[in-house]
């Protein structure tokens, strides 16, 4: 859910909106008089769509990534544990 603030209504209470964006996952839109209006996003949560954009920027990924949510979605395909994954894509670990 998006919450809007004025510039200074934000100001008075930066602490507690800094907590409801990290705690809530609020976005928080705060609007400046004669100045584009900025976002408050907790970090992680920017982290996350950051990457998820770059892995949907190929359309071969997004392709690839979106099918295998609809078969997840469907409870199609055969769970796997870490070590066939790791096998399957070539990431063993090399034992010493």
């Amino acid at each position: 859910m998006t919450i809007e603030f004025t510039y200074t209504s934000a100001r008075e209470q930066f602490a507690s909106l800094l907590d409801r964006v990290t705690e809530d996952r609020e976005v928080v839109i705060i609007q400046r008089r004669g100045a584009e209006d900025v976002a408050m996003i907790a970090a992680d949560e920017l982290a996350s769509l950051t990457e998820t954009a770059y892995l949907l920027r190929s359309p071969q990924n997004a392709e690839r990534l979106l099918s295998a949510l609809a078969r997840a979605l469907k409870q199609k395909g055969k769970p796997q544990s870490i070590e066939e994954l790791r096998r399957e894509v070539g990431l063993e670990e090399e034992k010493a």
